[in-house]
């Protein structure tokens, strides 16, 4: 391709809102364009490494046993309804009526069209296990896209969809995928760690997480050095210290003006936070059959702890949750900054007159195991002492709540736990029959019985794994791109000025040789100036820049540099081609190294 002739430019600066390195650097080199807010175009040099990023994938999905198909991104309501997720998403999911007035779902994930694929064609299991695919656009409202292609409203990914006749082919799907998806990372030049992680709307028993660590990630995760135990936050258990039993004391009202938090409680009462019970309360929208209903959630934990809402609202499978407002929290007879469980019913789980939301209280799973706690007295400027959970207050649900932090014990070995931000890449989940049993997919085993498909699911997002890339790899000039993933094997560059009729020649020639010898070339034949050129090839990031100069040809050579390093050297004009795949193949094998067996952890 030459660059007089490509559909993009180049920016000397990034817009102000570019919020990433990735972000600003793939706008100023011309790899992509925004359009709305989460919504971009990938312009020429952007399609081109997402086509080599999804060719990978392809790659690797086929080693596997994979058959990739395309599924429809407009779907029928009723398959969402017959899982019962269209009433379990929220706001993110695109809803619309087509001209019939039927409800419609614009694809965010693809596991009821599957499944519905599988009961029409599945009816023997003779014909499992099996293992398809797609590269499909998919669209999820987000209401704060962010950092450029991190996190987007529409974006493409890679979904396989496993099937199997029992849960042990279900477990060799997903390792190969464990595997496969690391193949896939490490081929695109980008280093990962998997972590256990929630399995969220998707439901099922098991999911992983691949996680690029990086400082820009949305996500805490929780790492273990000694024993290599790792967990996204979300879901990340630890070992909790439970404070030594005690002999329940009675009830004490005590005076506590101005002591709306638990620092200021701890400190008026001179006692360490983990003595005190605080109370949280949020609004949890809770599917009941075919609707979702609203419901005042009283969480309770320990003083010292934080609340870890993915666990409040797996433990109530709840699909959202927002604070609860202070009149709510009032209508059931509880006080913002001093409220506690202590005198309020728990029958009062239900409409009635004084509730207007149904009333759940929920406790931490410490809270048991902690004596004579200072919770509030549901009067302003008064808490009690010695409130005991079981003789003063008890529960619709006990539960972990609790968000492990730095420091905290890891759960398999009790050493120190460390927290890193990252970026998901890719996530994997063994769905089970979550899907099968809610949408009737079920084969003829040996025996003529009628049983449930059991499913995995494993998705890869090709915008943001091409955004990861191009955060790990640069340097203060602009993108550094890995050979693999490349739009273009070469950057060649002329220096062309008014008596360099022999250069332009040299130049062309050379471009016609290196694509005749299959190698991918972008040539800069624009009449700019040297340091623009050279500014730019650095800015698009290509491995290996070739400069053809009146100078250089006096010597009867050209000018080499890769990418990654700074030194240059000029090689003969009669060796340049296999100089250049001599370079290549140097980097290809840099990378293939890379490539290695990853050990599984369940």
């Amino acid at each position: 391709m030459r660059m007089s002739q490509m559909f993009s430019q180049t920016l000397r600066e990034a817009p102000g809102d570019a919020e990433t390195t990735s972000h600003a650097l793939l706008l100023r080199a011309g790899f992509i364009r925004q359009l709305a807010a989460g919504i971009f175009t990938a312009m020429p040099l952007a399609r081109r490494t997402l086509t080599r990023l999804e060719n990978i994938m392809r790659e690797e999905m086929n080693a596997i046993g994979g058959q990739e198909i395309t599924m429809p991104v407009v779907h029928p309501a009723e398959l969402w309804q017959e899982t019962e997720r269209w009433y379990q998403i929220g706001s993110e999911m695109g809803r619309f009526k087509d001209k019939n007035l039927r409800d419609m779902v614009l694809g965010m994930t693809h596991e009821e069209v599957v499944t519905d694929l599988a009961r029409k064609e599945i009816q023997s299991y003779r014909q499992l296990p099996r293992l398809i695919y797609q590269i499909q656009t998919k669209w999820r409202d987000d209401p704060r896209p962010r950092a450029g292609l991190i996190r987007v409203r529409e974006f493409t990914m890679k979904d396989s969809y496993s099937l199997d006749a029992d849960w042990e082919g279900l477990d060799k799907q997903y390792r190969a995928h464990y595997q496969a998806y690391f193949n896939i990372f490490h081929r695109c030049g980008l280093p990962v760690i998997a972590v256990k992680s929630d399995v969220g709307m998707m439901g099922g028993k098991l999911a992983h997480e691949y996680m690029y660590l990086t400082p820009i990630g949305e996500d805490t995760l929780l790492l273990c050095d000694a024993c290599s135990y790792s967990a996204n936050r979300q879901i990340a258990a630890f070992r909790k210290q439970a404070a030594p039993m005690e002999q329940p004391l009675p009830i004490e009202k005590v005076a506590t003006p101005e002591t709306k938090t638990i620092a200021a409680l701890a400190e008026f009462l001179s006692i360490p936070a983990s003595r005190t019970a605080k109370a949280v309360f949020m609004v949890a929208k809770v599917p009941e059959g075919q609707v979702t209903v609203d419901k005042l959630v009283f969480a309770v934990l320990r003083g010292d702890m934080e609340l870890n809402e993915t666990k409040l609202a797996n433990a109530l499978k709840a699909s959202e949750l927002r604070p609860a407002h202070d009149e709510e929290i009032a209508s059931i007879g509880a006080v913002p900054g001093y409220a506690s469980p202590v005198g309020i019913d728990p029958a009062s789980l239900g409409y009635s007159d004084q509730t207007p939301l149904p009333l759940v209280i929920i406790v931490d799973d410490l809270i048991p195991q902690s004596s004579n706690l200072v919770a509030g007295a549901n009067e302003a400027g008064y808490h009690l002492r010695n409130v005991n959970y079981g003789r003063d207050y008890t529960a619709h649900l006990v539960a972990d709540l609790t968000a492990a932090r730095d420091g905290d014990g890891c759960p398999r070995c009790g050493s120190p736990l460390r927290t890193v931000r990252g970026v998901e890449v890719g996530n994997i989940f063994k769905l089970g029959t979550r899907y099968s049993d809610a949408m009737g997919a079920t084969f003829l085993d040996k025996d003529g019985k009628e049983k449930s498909i059991i499913m995995g699911s494993y998705g890869i997002g090709s915008g943001r794994l091409m955004a990861c890339i191009a955060e790990e790899h640069n340097d203060e000039n602009g993108l550094i791109w890995p050979v693999t993933v490349a739009p273009y094997h070469v950057h060649l560059v002329a220096l062309v000025g008014k008596d360099s009729e022999e250069t332009r020649q040299q130049a062309d020639k050379l471009y016609t040789d290196l694509q005749a010898a299959g190698i991918e070339v972008l040539f800069d034949d624009r009449d700019e100036s040297p340091g623009v050129k050279f500014n730019d090839a650095d800015l698009i990031g290509l491995p290996v820049r070739i400069t053809v100069s009146q100078r250089s040809l006096q010597q009867g050579s050209v000018e080499f540099k890769r990418r990654d390093r700074k030194e240059k050297f000029l090689v003969s004009l009669d060796a340049a081609i296999s100089r250049a795949q001599q370079e290549l193949d140097t980097l290809r094998s840099e990378i293939q190294a890379k490539v290695v067996p990853v050990p599984y952890e369940d």
